[in-house]
């Protein structure tokens, strides 16, 4: 009997191997399916963290669910084919079925859905600007497409949390607010549970006065009716991108003698909150801190306090003092870095955005990131691998200055750029973090090409469909420097933005808080892989995990950033890629100890997999570039 292995490339085609051998059985290419947003321009390529697996039963083959865009896709798992009867020719359209039309904004799945009994259930990836499309949580039936519910992470009226919005019109209008990193299930119990992000926009809250339930909570929904069983919240009023990471692990501990099923969430700042598997309830003290509440962007309204847990050491740095600037870099550098450190707004861990410049430790990347933990359920060993890196938000007035046929595409598209690049690309275009810079990109893209991009988006980036054509050449000849086209009269005449859309402050990027050469500003470690006791809360070993390789030359270990969990096993050992110098890595996991590394050709920024075929054990890890 063959052992199917199932991957997807980063065209988004997916693939069966052969586990034993690795050899290709067959290959589904999205791009060649008549589908809606696959037939007739290109597939807007978007990150797929592999598929979701259903086994069949009684007549019905087993299959394979996947997203491409914003399609669903539905595939035979032996033949490779699309299931003509579920949806439409073997897939549905995520935009479908969200309450509201949001055809022209950006939907898709970047993490694979979770099945229950005859269910797929789903998350999304939405844009995360202002005005983007509700995470509203979906299930469909794995025979026929069909969806069976829907839980408004976004509260309708009537509904719990709905009174957790200051703005009784936001179930209308709000964005974000969804299961983007997966879910994990108890499949016994029938409880899935999904871990939320934030509302949009992501660093100005003043349109969504309020705690904004069921941002950033831990959410545990009936997986065959998709009804509210608890929620906890991680972070109220979210205005730092601090979204949950990485799905909740589901594991069993010990207190006082007694033995607990438990949720385990961890957090980009470096928390850990051990919930009651059955109420949500925490088990240990988690109390409500005094955080700073004092905005200079006007209309914000930060939370007086914030959730702190008091049980766990956390797994990350959260603070940032002089003391902890980079001095291993050259005099020159280290005082740059320490004038711009000064001018920073610096209030903590819940330091609020600012025109100022506001100094954000650990960074929007996290403490943890999408990889996730592993937990050894023998010991309730949690191991997790954590970026400490700082992000500095400056946020800059929106001029509310409508778009008139006076202007022409030049003064448009710098417009435009502003109220929908600039938050990724920064302000000068020289963009930071994920995101690209834009200077001198007309030596790879036509106004073809870009025009196209903006169309479909691809990866990090959203498609833009909620912007007409004009709109959309007006921007491309901005960012392409195209003279003549810049100079000709800009001939759309824009639409009014609804209350959500029209937000008077953006940040001018992700920016990290980097030195001139290239290297974090604060010192290392830069990342780090921890064991952490959830009966006692202590860590019991810590380790850089990666090295950059001028510090590694002179014997000092630094840490990278890194994306793509931990895996470990009941023999003793723990595999890690995740990080930028493209190494794979084996530890000893009781004691931190480095066993073995190997260069992979690409830095490995996924979780690895361990298998058994034919009484053999095997691990696998993906490879993609760097971001």
């Amino acid at each position: 009997m063959i052992i199917f292995l199932y991957g997807v490339s980063p065209q988004l085609k997916v693939f069966a191997l052969d586990a034993a051998t690795g050899q290709q059985k067959w290959v589904f290419d999205p791009a060649t399916q008549k589908v809606k947003g696959t037939e007739g321009e290109p597939l807007s390529i978007n990150s797929c963290r592999v598929v979701a697996y259903y086994k069949g039963e009684g007549d019905v083959e087993s299959r394979i669910f996947y997203t491409a865009g914003s399609s669903l896709f539905c595939i035979d798992a032996l033949t490779g084919k699309p299931v003509s009867s579920f949806g439409k020719n073997g897939t549905i359209d995520l935009h479908d079925g969200l309450g509201r039309d949001v055809h022209d904004q950006y939907v898709t799945s970047t993490t694979p859905g979770i099945i229950y009994e005859d269910l797929i259930i789903m998350g999304s990836r939405v844009a995360e600007e202002a005005g983007g499309a509700p995470g509203h949580i979906r299930a469909y039936d794995v025979q026929t497409g069909k969806m069976r519910w829907i839980f408004y992470t976004i509260p309708q009226p009537g509904q719990p949390g709905y009174e957790s919005w200051e703005d009784k019109e936001a179930n209308k209008h709000a964005g974000g607010v969804n299961a983007w990193a997966g879910f994990c299930l108890d499949a016994e119990k029938g409880v899935v549970f999904a871990p939320i992000g934030s509302a949009t926009y992501d660093f100005y809250g003043g349109k969504r006065k309020g705690n904004n339930l069921f941002a950033n909570c831990v959410l545990a929904l009936d997986a065959k009716t998709g009804k509210r069983i608890w929620h906890y919240q991680t972070v109220h009023h979210d205005v730092w991108d601090r979204d949950l990471p990485t799905a909740p692990v589901l594991v069993t501990v010990t207190k006082s003698g007694q033995k607990i099923e438990v949720v385990v969430q961890v957090t980009k700042t470096g928390f850990i909150f051990l919930l009651d598997r059955n109420t949500g309830a925490p088990l240990y003290p988690i109390e409500e801190m005094p955080v700073p509440t004092t905005s200079d962007l006007k209309g914000e309204q930060l939370s007086a306090t914030q959730p702190v847990p008091t049980f766990f050491e956390p797994f990350s740095r959260q603070s940032f003092t002089e003391k902890d600037l980079n001095n291993l870099v050259s005099k020159e550098s280290y005082e740059e870095i320490k004038r711009k450190y000064q001018g920073f707004l610096k209030q903590g861990l819940y330091t609020p955005p600012s025109k100022q410049g506001s100094l954000v430790f650990p960074g929007t990347l996290g403490g943890a990131e999408c990889g996730g933990p592993a937990i050894d359920p023998e010991t309730s060993i949690l191991y997790i691998n954590s970026n400490e890196i700082a992000n500095v938000i400056t946020m800059v007035d929106v001029k509310d200055v409508s778009l008139t046929t006076k202007q022409n595409n030049l003064e448009a598209g710098i417009l435009l750029y502003k109220s929908n690049c600039m938050g990724c690309h920064a302000s000068d275009r020289k963009g930071g973090n994920n995101y690209p810079s834009l200077i001198g990109v007309n030596k790879n893209y036509s106004q073809e090409s870009l025009l196209q991009l903006l169309n479909t988006g691809r990866r990090m980036m959203p498609a833009y469909k909620h912007l007409n054509a004009e709109e959309k050449d007006a921007i491309v000849s901005y960012i392409l420097d195209l003279k003549e086209k810049q100079k000709e009269p800009y001939l759309g005449t824009g639409k009014p933005k609804d209350f959500y859309s029209k937000v008077p402050y953006s940040a001018t990027g992700y920016n990290r808080f980097y030195t001139k050469d290239g290297y974090p500003a604060n010192s290392p470690p830069w990342g780090t892989l921890s064991a952490i006791s959830l009966n006692t809360g202590k860590i019991i070993w810590r380790e850089t995990l990666g090295d950059d390789a001028e510090f590694k030359a002179k014997g000092i270990h630094t840490g990278t950033l890194n994306f793509g969990g931990p895996v470990v096993t009941a023999g003793g050992l723990l595999f890690i890629a995740a990080t930028k110098d493209s190494k794979f890595r084996a530890f000893n996991k009781k004691s931190g100890k480095l066993l073995w590394e190997v260069d992979l050709p690409a830095a490995g920024i996924a979780t690895p997999s361990i298998y058994q075929v034919n009484g053999k054990q095997l691990r696998c890890n993906s490879v993609w570039g760097w971001r």
